[in-house]
């Protein structure tokens, strides 16, 4: 509570856009000395980009966006990216209106301004609200520089916060630094060699080479010389020396992922090399000490071939001494919001399509697949749905057919009863069924008259719609100081 009070009393620079270049000067006079306040744009121009430019987020702790009837819709959807709750070190956005554009500021709020007030402004709710923006602004610069600490610990290329996630980031952090043998295993496409990459990131040989192999690529008759290296004429085709994988990976970390396809002579040999700690190159006599830290992975079940013979058990003993289980995707759910908006945030600016987000019913519905090929088939299903998105967010229509005939178990849990998303579902629906109406009970006109799959509609249709309810009076979700303006 005493930093609380010791960051508000601090003084909180206040931007203003507005097309009236008096409102600033008299902000700053009435505010009083806690408040710096200046002009945000340059109130001649009548288009986004000019007014945005000076407003950074190292500039403002706060901007006051003031709107009239004159403001374009298209200029306040460049203007809402400023204050976005999910811009990270942006700052917050204020909307300030008159009554008869309430229903633009509210719809502001709903898309991530911070809060409202009603002009002409009420200064006491004005101060409430700066200050309360103003330290969400504080916070958000305190958990933006936390993330960054976590990144810089290695383990910035893993995605999620579920219990499983964090007892992988947990076992990482304990055999890091250790040289005992490590096997990540799990299905095909669950990020195995990402915890092999994080195991090399957060230890001590994060500064030296990562070398990763895939044995399974590997033709059989290559294996021993591409693990161990070889001299020239060593065999048929042999022109000259070569570094195997063991001796690229120097004092770094080697990675042999699919360690269940090595052929069992080639099991021999590195069973020898983890034993002794050293190996030689074909043709050579001559013994290379083993430098590297080898951590092991598998989507195959080495206890089954073990007992099956066709993997060696003193081998699996050897590798096996620290287990890390990749989890696969149907078993933790809760984080393929966070995937979706990372693989979002990765591809669109690959694909440069200015794609910021994703619809809740298209999330919910990849909420709802079991994924057997894991996070690798969810971005392959992110980077399609961004091709197709025309709009700013990733829509149920822009995802495969096979995902918009999914059902939705439970629709009445997913969506609030009252939410927007239940109210806009239900428009759906009732849009829906009155264009097939319309067409005579033909699906396939009444698809194309709304400019949806056949698949999505059937979808649609079959969702129970829930009968209008009374919407409850309008609360902002940001905090309590939009509450204090609204009520004034």
């Amino acid at each position: 509570m005493e930093r609380l009070l010791s960051d508000i009393s601090k003084l909180i620079r206040v931007g203003v856009i507005s097309p009236d270049a008096t409102l600033a000067p008299v902000l700053s006079s009435v505010l009083g000395s806690n408040f710096h306040v200046l002009a945000a744009q340059n109130p001649k121009s009548g288009k986004a980009e000019e007014k945005l430019a000076p407003a950074t987020a190292g500039d403002f702790d706060v901007l006051i966006l003031d709107i009239d009837s004159t403001t374009e819709s298209s200029d306040l959807s460049k203007l809402i990216s400023v204050g976005d709750a999910a811009q990270g070190s942006n700052p917050p956005l204020v909307i300030m209106a008159n009554d008869e554009n309430r229903l633009q500021a509210r719809d502001l709020v709903e898309r991530g301004a911070y809060g409202y007030v009603r002009k002409p402004p009420v200064v006491r709710d004005v101060k409430a609200i700066l200050r309360s923006a103003s330290e969400q602004h504080l916070l958000k610069g305190e958990l933006e520089t936390a993330r960054r600490q976590l990144e810089n610990t290695g383990l910035d290329h893993l995605k999620g916060s579920s219990a499983q996630m964090q007892l992988i980031y947990k076992l990482i952090r304990k055999v890091a630094n250790l040289e005992a043998s490590v096997l990540v295993t799990g299905e095909s496409g669950t990020g195995k060699e990402l915890i092999a990459q994080a195991i090399h990131n957060v230890g001590n040989r994060s500064k030296r080479p990562f070398v990763a192999v895939s044995c399974g690529a590997i033709p059989e008759t290559l294996i021993e010389s591409e693990l161990f290296g070889h001299e020239k004429g060593a065999y048929t085709g042999a022109v000259g020396t070569r570094e195997g994988y063991f001796e690229q990976a120097g004092d770094g970390t080697l990675f042999l992922d699919e360690i269940g396809e090595l052929p069992p002579q080639t099991q021999v040999k590195l069973l020898r090399v983890l034993q002794q700690r050293e190996f030689s190159r074909l043709g050579s006599s001559r013994t290379i000490p083993l430098r590297a830290r080898v951590v092991f992975a598998t989507h195959r079940d080495l206890s089954q071939m073990v007992a099956a013979g066709s993997f060696r058990q003193d081998l699996f003993y050897r590798i096996n001494v620290m287990n890390i289980s990749s989890p696969a995707l149907r078993h933790h759910p809760a984080d393929i919001p966070q995937l979706v908006q990372h693989f979002i945030q990765e591809y669109s600016q690959l694909f440069r399509k200015p794609i910021e987000g994703i619809e809740p019913d298209a999330l919910a519905l990849l909420q709802s697949y079991s994924w057997p090929g894991n996070v690798r088939e969810l971005a392959n299903v992110v980077q399609r749905s961004i091709i197709m998105a025309e709009g700013y967010s990733i829509q149920v229509t822009d995802l495969p057919e096979s995902f918009q005939e999914l059902e939705l178990p439970g629709d009445d849990d997913v969506l609030p009863s009252g939410s927007f998303e239940r109210l806009l579902r239900d428009y759906k629906i009732k849009l829906a069924n009155d264009a097939i109406a319309q067409c005579n009970g033909n699906k396939t006109l009444a698809a194309q008259s709304l400019s949806i799959s056949r698949a999505y509609l059937h979808r649609l249709i079959r969702t129970p719609a829930i009968a209008a309810e009374p919407i409850a009076p309008y609360a902002n979700p940001n905090g309590s100081g939009l509450r204090l303006a609204i009520s004034a």
